[in-house]
């Protein structure tokens, strides 16, 4: 019998800085989905600059012609209102709960909110929402499964437990940790690296979150403790992990460089 199957596609990431991603998803039915976009304008935790204030130092323009956007967190660094209010409003949004309820107030009208295992599907794209990082209140990491590509991401390096081994095209992961004296890391990258690399033995592992040249300002930026780097993790990644197809690949993007992550 003749083999009638369409062609998958590529799958193509291009990181925006930060949290910040679009990915492509290839094939007949092609589809772009942003990720936690932070384009440009300053970036402000809490009561005001003097506590914690970023800036990109190479804002990116915005992505035309995006079909999906989705959002981990509600946290200004995930869900950056300047940011969002140069999207279209009728842009169908995936969200956090608390995601969900922010872009609610900013105008957007097709908005759907995702606890920790609940799926959503758009055409051939299946999101499965994960439980992601307690900030306060529990936020997601997504598996999104594609004909041209599989992604797990999280953008503070919680892996929930409720995903079972998989081979992956990708993990979109901070690769360092980050905390606070007294308060402990908020972002463990570093330390859960090697759990994604045998859980899902990914051909790919990209580096994000703190990323894209941010500088920051204010008590907190002079406070934060930071545990790891990118090369480290490249050895890490070198040394011990083997994807579907050969060794794993370790990529610290470079901003509004697409990567080509897959393709048939």
């Amino acid at each position: 019998m003749t083999d009638i199957r369409e062609p998958a596609g590529r799958l193509t990431a291009t990181y925006l800085g930060a949290n910040g991603w679009l990915l492509e998803f290839g094939g007949t039915e092609p589809l772009r989905l942003l990720l936690d976009p932070w384009f440009c304008g300053p970036l402000q935790f809490g009561p005001g600059d003097w506590l914690l204030r970023g800036e990109l130092a190479d804002p990116q323009p915005v992505p035309e012609a995006v079909d999906l956007l989705l959002l981990s967190q509600g946290l200004p660094d995930h869900c950056h209102p300047p940011s969002l209010a140069l999207l279209p409003r009728d842009l169908p949004v995936l969200g956090s709960a608390a995601a969900a309820q922010r872009v609610r107030t900013l105008g957007f009208d097709q908005v759907t909110a995702l606890r920790p295992g609940e799926q959503h599907r758009m055409g051939n794209l299946c999101v499965t929402a994960t439980a992601g990082a307690a900030v306060p209140q529990v936020e997601n990491g997504y598996l999104l499964e594609h004909p041209a590509g599989s992604v797990y991401l999280e953008p503070h390096g919680f892996l929930g437990a409720e995903l079972t081994p998989r081979p992956l095209t990708a993990v979109i992961t901070p690769v360092i940790d980050v905390g606070l004296p007294l308060a402990g890391a908020f972002v463990r990258g570093r330390s859960v690296l090697p759990r994604l690399l045998e859980r899902f033995q990914p051909a790919f592992v990209l580096a994000s979150t703190t990323g894209g040249d941010v500088r920051f300002s204010g008590l907190l930026a002079r406070l934060l403790q930071v545990r790891g780097t990118a090369d480290d993790a490249a050895a890490v990644v070198a040394a011990t992990a083997t994807g579907r197809s050969g060794p794993t690949r370790f990529i610290e993007p470079q901003p509004g460089q697409p990567y080509e992550l897959a393709s048939t």
